[in-house]
C-alpha cells in the first residue's frame, strides 16, 4: 500500500533532539492558528447564534460553514504551484500561510462587527474565516512534511496537536467563559488579536528548501497539479483497492464527525449544563484528555503498527457516541458529564493520531500538498454534511435516536478495513518506522 522504505533499519533519532528542534517550535505556533479559527466557525459560533434567538435548524447549517475544511483539496494545487504577487519574497509556503492567517484575521474582525443581527453579512464573514482557515490547514501540512525527514514527523505532528488543542481551549472554555461577562463581539474580537502571534511566528520561521519549478504552460500546471496526483494514487494501487480504500476514508471517521458541528452545543445546553460549565468541561478538561490519547496513539502505533490501533479507536469512538444517549437521562449531572467527555476525548484523540499515520502511509511524497489535503477532506466531508441535517434529524427523533445513527455508521467503515486489512499490512512497517522518535 505504500511507497517502498528504504532498504535497512534506520538508527533511531533522539527524542529529545526531535522534540527540540527550530521545527517543533515553529509547529507549535502554527498548531495554535489552526485550531482557532475552527471552533468559531463551528461549535462556539453555535453558542452565539442560540444566544440570539436563531432556531436550531439555521444553527446547524450556519455552523456547517466548516465544511470548507473538507472541500479544501479543491484549491490545495493552488498552494504547490501558484507564487503569490508581493509576499512571494517570504517564500511559496510562508506566503500562503501568511495570507490565510491575515484572511482570519480580518474575517474575526468582521464578524464581531457584523454580528447576527445582520445575519447576511455575517454568514459570509463567517465562510471567509472557514475558508481562510482551511488554506491554512493546507499550507501547514505541506510545511510540516517538507520541513523535516519522515524520521522526525512523529515529533513535530505531537507538537502541533499540543498547539493545536491549545488554541481549542481558548476558542472553546475561554470564550464561552468571556462570554457571560462579556458581548461575543468583544470575544470575537480578542480572538482575531490572539491570531497576531502566529503572523508572527510565520515571519521568523524557516522557509523549507525545496527546490520547485514553475510550469511552462496552463496544460503543464493542470497535469502536474490537478492529473497527476490523482493517477498516481490510482496507479499505486490498482483500481479496485483504491477506490474501496477511498469509501473507507469517507465512511470511518463519521461517528466523530456527526458530533463536531452545531449540534453539540444546543445538546449540552438542553441538558441543563451552564456555558461555564461547558467550557471548563468540554474545552478544558476534555482538550488535555484528548492530549493525553493523542500520545497513547503515538505509543500504540510505534509498538503495534497503524491497522490494530486505527481499527480498535474506529470502534471505540463510535461506541462512545452512545454515552450520550445514556447522558440524557443524567440532566446538569456533572459528574456523568465528565465521564462521557473522558471517554470520547480520550478516544478522539487516540483516533486522530491513527488516522493521520493512516492517511500519511498513503501519500506519494511527490505529491504530498495535494494529496495528503485529498485524503484529510474525504475523512471530513461525510460528518459535516450529515451534521448540516443534524438539527432536522434531532427535531424529528431526538437527540438519542440521532446519536445512535451516529454510532451505527461505523459499521460499514469497519466491514471495509477487516476487508483490505491483508493491503494494508505495509502501512505498519512505513508508521513504525517513523513513529519511533
Amino acid at each position: 500500500m505504500t511507497a517502498a522504505i528504504a532498504e535497512g533499519k534506520p538508527a533511531k533519532p533522539s527524542v529529545w533532539k526531535a522534540f527540540t528542534q527550530p521545527a517543533a517550535w515553529t509547529m507549535f505556533f502554527f498548531g495554535f492558528s489552526s485550531g482557532l479559527p475552527f471552533l468559531l466557525v463551528a461549535g462556539t459560533l453555535a453558542y452565539w447564534l442560540k444566544d440570539n434567538g436563531i432556531e436550531l435548524k439555521e444553527i446547524t447549517v450556519i455552523a456547517s460553514a466548516g465544511m470548507t475544511y473538507a472541500l479544501k483539496f479543491l484549491w490545495a494545487p493552488l498552494l504547490d504551484h501558484t507564487r503569490l504577487p508581493l509576499l512571494s519574497r517570504l517564500g511559496q509556503r510562508r506566503s500562503w500561510l501568511l495570507l490565510a492567517q491575515l484572511g482570519v484575521v480580518l474575517g474575526l474582525l468582521a464578524m464581531a462587527l457584523s454580528t447576527p443581527a445582520q445575519l447576511g453579512a455575517f454568514i459570509v464573514f463567517t465562510l471567509l474565516v472557514a475558508f481562510a482557515g482551511a488554506t491554512q490547514d493546507i499550507a501547514v501540512d505541506a510545511y510540516r512534511i517538507e520541513i523535516a525527514p519522515p524520521a522526525a514527523q512523529g515529533a513535530l505532528v505531537a507538537v502541533y496537536s499540543l498547539g493545536y488543542r491549545i488554541a481549542l481551549i481558548v476558542t472553546g472554555m475561554v470564550a464561552l467563559i468571556l462570554a457571560d461577562h462579556i458581548a461575543w463581539a468583544g470575544v470575537y474580537e480578542l480572538m482575531a488579536l490572539l491570531m497576531l502571534v502566529p503572523v508572527v511566528a510565520t515571519l521568523v520561521a524557516r522557509e523549507p528548501d525545496i527546490l520547485r519549478t514553475r510550469p511552462a504552460s496552463w496544460a503543464q500546471w493542470m497535469r502536474e497539479s490537478v492529473i497527476d496526483p490523482f493517477d498516481d494514487f490510482f496507479r499505486r494501487y490498482g483500481w479496485q483497492t483504491a477506490l474501496l480504500t477511498l469509501l473507507f476514508i469517507l465512511l470511518f471517521k463519521i461517528p466523530e464527525q456527526a458530533l463536531v458541528g452545531g449540534i453539540m452545543s444546543p445538546f449540552y445546553i438542553d441538558m441543563g449544563f451552564t456555558k461555564t460549565q461547558i467550557g471548563t468541561i468540554t474545552k478544558l478538561y476534555g482538550v488535555w484528555i484528548g492530549i493525553l490519547g493523542v500520545f497513547l496513539g503515538g505509543i500504540a502505533i510505534a509498538r503495534w503498527g497503524v491497522r490494530k490501533p486505527l481499527l480498535a479507536s474506529v470502534i471505540l469512538c463510535a461506541s462512545c457516541n452512545l454515552l450520550y444517549v445514556w447522558l440524557t437521562y443524567h440532566h446538569g449531572d456533572l459528574a456523568a458529564l465528565t465521564l462521557v467527555i473522558s471517554a470520547e476525548n480520550l478516544s478522539l484523540g487516540f483516533l486522530g493520531t491513527a488516522a493521520v499515520a493512516f492517511l500519511s502511509s498513503l501519500v506519494n511524497r511527490q505529491y504530498t500538498a495535494t494529496q495528503y489535503a485529498l485524503l484529510s477532506s474525504m475523512v471530513n466531508l461525510p460528518g459535516k454534511v450529515l451534521g448540516v441535517f443534524a438539527g432536522g434529524i434531532v427535531e424529528a427523533t431526538g437527540y438519542s435516536t440521532y446519536f445512535i445513527i451516529a454510532t451505527l455508521a461505523v459499521l460499514p467503515a469497519t466491514a471495509l478495513l477487516l476487508y483490505l486489512w491483508p493491503r494494508f499490512r505495509a502501512a505498519d512497517a512505513g508508521a513504525t518506522a517513523t513513529a519511533k522518535p
